[in-house]
């Protein structure tokens, strides 16, 4: 579905993304690092929101590289991006009718409120108004809505308290059911291996190594090596 090559990009002299090389296809991949190691700009860059400095992202055989960011949301691929960013002065159900597609859609207005009870309660509430999860679940909403083949998730986790975390992981979960590839870039671990069941490892910019979440999850020394944590002494890791 998705074929990252060789994905380089700059800022100005830093060399943020070195190298990439990513494959999604039915199955979800998680994309696990530490803080500033280039996840968000991994992100940006495959939906044309920062420019490569070389390399190639392909989306069901179509070059994306070079295409601006309309252009690869309409291609079928959405974003939930970092931070929800979510407009405040919008109530939740004018977030969902920005993007809706009407009742043709696999995705309907109606279809979230389903999903997200939540968001039907919280209908007429701006965005100031709602909390956290809330805001997760509008974003992941909105993205749902444009009825993408591939959702690309920045961090959804951050932020939540652990019983929202437990709604988020749920969801990612039944995403598989419908058909929807998922890159979903997390810093929480835990996450990440009960969502995915192969995880890639970020460091400084490169792929460091990409093995099965049990893998992952059962080696400390790569756990510590790798994200300078253990999952087995918390950590911050579910």
């Amino acid at each position: 579905m998705l074929e990252i090559q060789d994905l380089s990009v700059h800022y100005g002299q830093a060399h943020a993304l070195q190298g990439v090389r990513l494959s999604v296809g039915a199955e979800p991949l998680g994309v696990v690092g530490r803080n500033g190691m280039g996840k968000t700009t991994l992100c940006q860059a495959v939906m044309g929101m920062v420019g490569a400095s070389g390399g190639s992202v392909r989306f069901e055989g179509r070059e994306m590289r070079g295409l601006a960011a309309n252009r690869v949301a309409r291609a079928g691929i959405a974003l939930v991006p970092q931070g929800r960013r979510i407009f405040p002065s919008l109530t939740v159900h004018e977030h969902l009718r920005l993007v809706s597609r009407g009742k043709g859609a696999r995705w309907t207005i109606e279809r979230v409120y389903e999903t997200f009870p939540r968001l039907a309660e919280r209908r007429n509430n701006g965005g100031t108004q709602l909390s956290g999860g809330e805001q997760q679940m509008v974003a992941i909403a909105r993205a749902l809505l444009t009825d993408p083949r591939l959702v690309v998730m920045d961090e959804p986790s951050e932020g939540l308290a652990p019983v929202i975390v437990d709604r988020l992981v749920e969801v990612l979960r039944a995403l598989r059911g419908e058909g929807i590839g998922l890159l979903l870039v997390e810093q929480n671990l835990g996450v990440a291996t009960e969502v995915c069941g192969t995880v890639a490892v970020m460091v400084n910019g490169r792929i460091a190594a990409t093995m099965p979440s049990r893998a992952l999850l059962d080696d400390e020394a790569a756990q510590r090596r790798y994200l300078g944590v253990s999952a087995a002494v918390g950590g911050g890791q579910r």
